[in-house]
């Protein structure tokens, strides 16, 4: 089916100035919205050939930033339904495009009474919600600012009570969109689908390098540890091999030394002659005392999957 087209200022005029001013001030300031939109290498954790690796990154944290918005969105939705057992990530490469699945209780598919336009757009791709430009700043946030730093951002939404499918395709910074689509699903079936590719231009990139991917990687494994054994997770097609916090904290390798300093170790697991094990009860301790939580709280700038 195809879309048309509009400009994403078309909804009201005095709103629409003002979404214009401030998509102009993102994209001019990325650091106040997204942090830097630089290479910067730190050693970390990543995610590669199935196992956790500690070292060297050159990165792009705005980028990094971008994705997680919408990876901790999808997730926060096993707060809001606590039936949610899937979320699914997709990284593909070589077309430079990345889509996050959930099937937690759908986003209502209706109208905005005061906006009048459908909650879908509200929540993904408009930044004003009145003619005060001052108070719409607090609005670019979260799965927002993704849309804004993407070439192409899709919104797919299945909304089992009201039994309505959404679709939605925001372009060219969310400078453009397409009017939704909306159609038919069954009743119960609910599920929210982000599909979006960044405009690496603006990160100073020209592909989805492998220290980021390995990073974003990694992002995912976190949140298979946090969700438990109660969500299935997928990523690029393949079942995540983490299935509780313990399972998580157990998928990192025990460290070996690479030099005189002692920085590194690179020591296989296997030669210690012993292992860290952790009891249940002593993980539940550690889940229930709110130590999970602060730690997401603070890795997501305040908001906890």
């Amino acid at each position: 089916m195809k879309h048309s087209l509009q400009s994403s200022s078309a909804h009201d005029s005095a709103a629409g100035r003002c979404g214009k001013k401030l998509l102009d001030h993102v994209l001019g300031y990325p650091d106040a919205y997204i942090g830097s939109v630089e290479k910067r290498t730190q050693t970390l954790w990543v995610y590669e050939r199935g196992t956790m690796v500690h070292r060297a990154v050159t990165y792009v944290p705005g980028l990094y930033k971008i994705f997680d918005e919408i990876l901790v969105y999808a997730v926060y939705n096993k707060q809001r339904a606590p039936t949610m057992d899937a979320l699914r990530v997709e990284i593909d490469v070589a077309e430079c495009c990345i889509s996050v699945f959930n099937n937690g209780d759908g986003i209502p598919v209706e109208l905005h009474q005061e906006e009048g336009i459908y909650v879908p757009e509200m929540i993904f791709g408009h930044l004003t919600t009145n003619n005060n430009c001052d108070d719409t700043v607090k609005k670019a946030t979260g799965v927002k600012l993704a849309n804004i730093f993407s070439t192409e951002f899709v919104v797919e939404i299945a909304d089992g009570l009201r039994m309505l499918k959404y679709k939605q395709v925001f372009t060219q910074n969310m400078g453009k969109k397409s009017e939704p689509v909306i159609t038919a699903c069954k009743q119960g079936e609910n599920w929210t689908r982000v599909t979006f590719k960044p405009d690496l231009a603006k990160f100073s990139m020209t592909h989805l390098e492998d220290d980021v991917v390995s990073l974003m990687r990694r992002r995912v494994v976190d949140m298979a540890g946090t969700l438990g054994d109660t969500v299935k997770v997928e990523l690029d097609d393949k079942l995540v091999p983490v299935k509780n916090f313990s399972n998580y904290v157990n998928c990192a390798e025990n460290p070996a030394f690479d030099s005189q300093t002692k920085e590194t170790l690179t020591t296989p697991q296997q030669s210690f002659g012993s292992k860290c094990e952790f009891s249940d009860i002593l993980l539940k301790k550690v889940v229930n005392s709110g130590v999970i939580r602060n730690m997401l709280l603070k890795k997501t700038g305040g908001r906890c999957p």
